[in-house]
């Protein structure tokens, strides 16, 4: 049972101490003066913090305590007495049926956890380490910590071209954001081998998501959109074309430094129709060793205590190991974006890193 103390282990002595306070308060003070509504309130606080067997323990304890406390005060002859042992008999069942309930949720819980993780496992697949030359590790953290799984989406393909990766990220997140990158990921898996060029294999995944977005009627023209980086490695692992499709501009690890590559910015898919001059792809030089690092607005938009932006090519600190795994680099990445925002963030985030051989 997850329980709050499967984190905090000591909260399970709680109940039995508050018990233990409640008899010396009632031996150290009048008869008049009573500790049994602490031991009726520590029943209650069993049933919530512990396992049920453990609570019914905490129950019989609880109900052995006060008949003892009524006994050597004379209370059990009075109808007080008998009042403190029904308010605790109370206390004990509430507490109980609290159990079951949270019991229930938790259960309930697991299984939607279960079912979003295969929804993950389906819809973002881990990658190979390795294709080809490059090796390559991807991450992925949903904002909603219990659909797993929002709106950011990352594929890579081996194609006939070289290998071909796409990052993005719907607009919205959560449940509500599955079905579009459901419809991004398929339409990418499916075109990657087919066109000739990644700015065509960009018009096919805009009018993928376009035929997706005509079977929502209810929503805004122009409100649908996603943005993304299209890119395309030759198998030589030399040579990187990328389409920017407002998406956050991708990184350059090379010899322990973190930069930006400057790309040629366009309209997210799904707003393409607003001009018809699409971007030539930006074509840029690989080394051995080299890592390229994609990300989505999860991680350049993660604030800190003062509101101030996370920037990787300041913020990362990377081991001084060559070559660099893209594993290291991702493992480096989020614990740095966790200690930068020292809290829960608000966006999901998904990262997608690739070394050259």
């Amino acid at each position: 049972m997850d329980r709050l103390t499967d984190r905090w282990a000591y909260a399970r002595w709680a109940p039995p101490v508050i018990i233990v306070a409640a008899v010396v308060l009632d031996v150290a003070t009048p008869h008049t003066y009573t500790g049994v509504p602490l031991v009726a309130a520590a029943c209650v606080m069993a049933g919530a913090m512990l396992r049920f067997k453990a609570a019914f323990a905490v129950g019989v304890f609880a109900l052995t305590i006060t008949f003892l406390l009524s006994w050597s005060s004379l209370r059990l002859t009075s109808a007080l007495g008998w009042a403190e042992i029904v308010n605790v008999v109370i206390a004990i069942f509430i507490g109980l049926d609290m159990n079951l309930v949270l019991e229930r949720h938790r259960r309930r819980l697991a299984s939607i956890r279960t079912v979003s993780e295969a929804m993950q496992r389906a819809v973002l697949p881990t990658p190979p380490e390795r294709i080809g030359v490059l090796r390559v590790a991807a991450r992925y953290e949903a904002a909603d910590a219990e659909a797993r799984i929002g709106g950011d989406a990352y594929a890579i393909q081996d194609t006939p071209y070289g290998v071909r990766v796409l990052i993005g990220d719907v607009r919205g997140k959560g449940i509500s954001a599955v079905s579009t990158t459901s419809t991004l990921i398929g339409a990418f898996r499916e075109a990657a081998h087919y066109a000739p060029d990644i700015s065509t294999l960009s018009v096919r995944l805009e009018d993928a998501l376009g035929r997706d977005n005509a079977q929502h009627p209810d929503e805004i023209p122009g409100e649908e959109f996603t943005t993304a980086l299209i890119a395309e490695i030759d198998r030589d692992g030399r040579t990187l074309r990328i389409i920017n499709r407002g998406h956050p501009e991708p990184y350059l690890l090379r010899d322990g430094c973190v930069t930006p590559l400057a790309t040629t910015p366009d309209l997210p898919l799904g707003m393409g129709e607003l001009t018809g001059r699409r971007s030539d792809p930006d074509v840029f030089c690989l080394a051995s060793d080299d890592v390229l690092l994609l990300v989505t607005d999860g991680v350049t938009e993660a604030r800190n205590a003062d509101g101030d932006f996370y920037d990787p090519s300041r913020s990362l600190q990377l081991p001084p190991a060559r070559p660099l795994a893209p594993a290291v680099v991702l493992d480096e990445l989020t614990a740095s974006i966790h200690h930068w925002t020292d809290g829960p963030r608000d966006d999901d985030m998904a990262t997608l890193a690739i070394g050259t051989g």
